[in-house]
Parts: structure tokens; C-alpha cells; sequence
């Protein structure tokens, strides 16, 4: 399954019915959530997914959205008591303001694809098609966000194909926020610092914001310029993590790279800069390329990869942030740390020391680390 996203352009009736229609989903929503509520107050349990959809029967949405609807608000009252069950948190889902509710979705029908978006019952939608689709369209959401602008998102399952043949070298990467990614081969990727570029502005219209009145016109247009340049920060973000993740894929046959647990980390320490370099939308880019690239995606361990010698395997555990040069006392190696880092996750990805998701085939092994000591 693929996901295809366009942007589209109303007409203002037609942005006019948009909005009714979504604020409609908003109410709709509120009232199942209500219900459910209601319901396990008086009888001590939650309305089952079929007694909802007898709920949303003509609300004056398309008739699959209204279903769609109350499936979500089920699924995610019942997904808080799968949750809590297992000791994990998590609150209760929340009754939603129009701002929250971006989008309307076509699970089977009610649209058609052709030279325009043609969808029950806003008519004919002109649509920005930058490229072709690939495959047999499932589901389509019809998507609102902040910045005013719509998208049309498509669900598509496409035929299966035969990978292409990469003939290219191994190579083990260390995300870093110094440098975005070190490669194991000597290669740095410098960190763009998106989100710095723009700091100072956004934190201008931002104050300017919050100086409007609530309710007043001009809130709503400074609410935009915000949003607008929210959405400029991501898509150059996006743009950058793309084009890197599709350059990799393709330059090489095998890639091993850390499995980081990145929202924990920002919630730690350096939350900014670590969302901001946007390492799990890397490594979920250089996954879903590469097969289609003829690559194969690893990912580790990452304990201690960074205090561990990617010579002999002795850790240091007095390695501190600050030091930027690995020096083993064992073996004498000196080398770049983040370098270090990415030979050893590039070893330890093909079983070379504890902590490998490969076989550990001893040929392999001897040749990556062959290959991963031509820097030092």
C-alpha cells in the first residue's frame, strides 16, 4: 500500500461546503464521544460499533464518512482500555474544536479520479496531479490543514514488482545532531538546522498573535501566517530528509543504521534540535525505499555504540559528550566519534558483535570489517 498526496482547489462554494461538512464530522464526533460516555455511565459498558453506526444514519455527511466516523471514536475508546491493560497511560480521547478536525475520509466510494477529483457531493474539484498513480485507489481523504490549504491523500495498493538489482557497497550510518548522519566510509552529512533558520521570524509573528483580539478577523489571518510558515519549516525538512534517504538507497546495496526511540530522547534532553533533524521520518523514508531500490535496511541496538571500539570491541564508559575523538586504551585506535560509531553499527548489523539482527556469516562479517576500517 501506497499513499499518494495532491493538492487540490476548491472553488469558494465548494470551500464553503468543505468547512460544513467538517463541522459536521466535529459535531458528530463530539456526540458519539458523549454517548459513549453516557452509555457506560448508565449501564456500565460502551455502545458496540455496529449500535454507532445506527447513530450517525442521516446526519447529513456522505454516508461512508459518517460510518468512518463512528468507527475512529470507537476504536479509540477502545484502544485506551488495550493500552491501560498492558500499564501503559494514556488519556481518554478528547471532545474536538473545529480546528482539530482536518479531514473526511472515503473508505470504498463516493469519488472518482480522472482528469479532475470528482467527490459526493462536492462535485468537481480541480486537482494538482504532479504524478501518476501506480496501482488500484482504495480509500481517499480529503485533508484540511492549518495553513488553509486542501490535499487530497490516496490509499493505493500497488502491484507487486521485482526489485531492482543495487550493486552498490555496505555502509553503517550515526544519526548526530552535530552533523545530521556520519557514515561509516568517512561521508558527513551536515544537520540544515531547518528550524533555526526561521526561529526569529516565527517567534515575531508569533508574539504579533498574540496580541490580537480572540474571535477578531485579523487573529484568524495572523493564525495563518503562523500556520504557513509551520508548514514551510516541514516541507523543507521533508524535501531535505527525501532527498538524502533516496540518494542512500540507491548508492547502496545494504544500510545499518540505529533504532532510535527519538520521542523518548527529545522528551530528555535537546527535545528541539532532535525533532527538528527528524530521525524517525528518516529511517521510515529509508525503509519504505528501500525495497523498491534493491537495498537492504538493518536496524540495531544502539547501546553503547557510540563509547564501543569499532576495532577490538573494548567500551569506554568515560566517554563524555564533549569528546569528540574516540582513543581505545586497548588497542591504541584514534578516530573520529561519530565515525567510530558508524563502523560499529555497521559491524554489529551483520553480526559482528552482540547486538546483530543478521545470521553473522562469517565471511560477511570479515569483509564489512574490512570495509569499515579503510577509514581509519
Amino acid at each position: 500500500m501506497r499513499a499518494y498526496k495532491f493538492r487540490i482547489y476548491p472553488s469558494k462554494k465548494q470551500e464553503e461546503l468543505l468547512n460544513k461538512h467538517l463541522w459536521l464530522a466535529k459535531k458528530l464526533w463530539n456526540e458519539l464521544l458523549e454517548h459513549c460516555k453516557q452509555t457506560y455511565e448508565d449501564f456500565g459498558y460502551f455502545p458496540t460499533k455496529n449500535t454507532s453506526q445506527l447513530v450517525v444514519k442521516n446526519y447529513g455527511l456522505y454516508s461512508q464518512t459518517q460510518q468512518e466516523i463512528a468507527h475512529r471514536v470507537y476504536n479509540a475508546v477502545m484502544r485506551v482500555f488495550k493500552l491501560r491493560k498492558k500499564g501503559v497511560k494514556c488519556g481518554f480521547p478528547r471532545f474536538k474544536s473545529f480546528d482539530r478536525m482536518k479531514s473526511l475520509h472515503y473508505p470504498q466510494f463516493g469519488f472518482s479520479l480522472e482528469e479532475k477529483l470528482k467527490v459526493t457531493p462536492f462535485g468537481e474539484i480541480a486537482i494538482k496531479k504532479h504524478r501518476n498513480i501506480k496501482g488500484k485507489i482504495k480509500t481517499l481523504t480529503l485533508k484540511r490543514e492549518a495553513s488553509g490549504k486542501w490535499f487530497a491523500v490516496f490509499c493505493v495498493e500497488t502491484p507487486k514488482e521485482f526489485p531492482k538489482e543495487n550493486k552498490g557497497g555496505t555502509v553503517g550510518i550515526d544519526l548526530g545532531l552535530k552533523t545530521f548522519a556520519t557514515l561509516s566510509n568517512g561521508m558527513m552529512i551536515n544537520n540544515p538546522r531547518h528550524f533555526k533558520k526561521y526561529e526569529d521570524r516565527l517567534a515575531f509573528i508569533q508574539r504579533e498573535l498574540s496580541k490580537k483580539k480572540k474571535g477578531s478577523a485579523s487573529r484568524k489571518r495572523a493564525k495563518i501566517r503562523v500556520a504557513k510558515l509551520h508548514e514551510k519549516v516541514a516541507n523543507t525538512r521533508a524535501d531535505f530528509l527525501h532527498k538524502i534517504s533516496t540518494e542512500l538507497v540507491n548508492d547502496y546495496s545494504f544500510i545499518a543504521s540505529e533504532k532510535l526511540a527519538s520521542q523518548e530522547m527529545a522528551e530528555q534532553h535537546y527535545g528541539k534540535s532532535i525533532n527538528d533533524a527528524g530521525w524517525s521520518m528518516f529511517t521510515s523514508f529509508l525503509a519504505y525505499k528501500a525495497e523498491g531500490a534493491g537495498c537492504r535496511v538493518v536496524f540495531v541496538d544502539p547501546k553503547n555504540t557510540s563509547k564501543m571500539c569499532s576495532r577490538c570491541g573494548n567500551i569506554r564508559d568515560d566517554l563524555t559528550l564533549g569528546d569528540r575523538i574516540y582513543t581505545c586504551p586497548e588497542c591504541g585506535l584514534s578516530i573520529d566519534r561519530d565515525m567510530n560509531a558508524a563502523c560499529v553499527i555497521l559491524i554489529r548489523a551483520t553480526g559482528g558483535h552482540p547486538g546483530s539482527n543478521a545470521s553473522g556469516n562469517a565471511t560477511i562479517v570479515a569483509s564489512v570489517k574490512e570495509e569499515a576500517h579503510t577509514c581509519l
